[in-house]
């Protein structure tokens, strides 16, 4: 029974050590779109420091630089364009950081008790959405699930409550019939 005890507190221990590189490692993949704002820093150079909102057309101004294209691209992928941009003309070895500060929103409608845009948070599924909003009303289909993805070419496809979600999706809960 000791035994027993000691593997799951070890087994226990390891999912939550592990939980943190699982979040991260997707707010690595995440790609980035129109509505989410992001934070730009070079070290020692608070002149450079930038949290700007990605404009419909996919893009920021930022110093030195100019209009920049972020749409698609992850933070990774921006930090190295901003570090290209600075190294050399403007500085010998840039140490530069972009982080998340808020993603585009989801949106849900249909049988929710408070429809609307809700900030997106990785890892989220449509069970956590229809928390946001209020939870399900009377008349809700737990089974009529569609989600739309930001930017598919596809109508919809079916979901179910525990369906993940990206930022940008629309949900809809469609009614029941009794």
């Amino acid at each position: 029974m000791k035994y027993l005890a000691i593997f799951f507190t070890a087994i226990f221990m390891l999912l939550l050590a592990l939980m943190p590189i699982t979040a991260d490692a997707e707010t690595q993949s995440y790609r980035l779109g129109a509505g989410d704002t992001i934070v730009i820093k070079v070290y020692g150079e608070e002149a450079l420091t930038l949290e700007t909102q990605i404009t419909n057309s996919g893009t920021i101004n930022y110093p030195f630089l100019g209009s920049l294209t972020l749409i698609g691209l992850t933070i990774k992928e921006v930090e190295q364009i901003v570090y290209r941009g600075l190294k050399g003309d403007y500085f010998i070895e840039p140490n530069v950081f972009v982080g998340m500060v808020q993603y585009r929103p989801f949106y849900i409608h249909g049988e929710v008790k408070q429809p609307g845009g809700y900030p997106y948070q990785p890892g989220m599924t449509v069970n956590q959405a229809v928390a946001l909003a209020g939870g399900f009303t009377e008349r809700a289909s737990q089974e009529k699930i569609a989600i739309s993805r930001e930017g598919s070419k596809v109508e919809s496809e079916r979901g179910t409550i525990n369906s993940p979600i990206q930022a940008g999706d629309t949900i809809t809960i469609e009614q029941r019939f009794f």
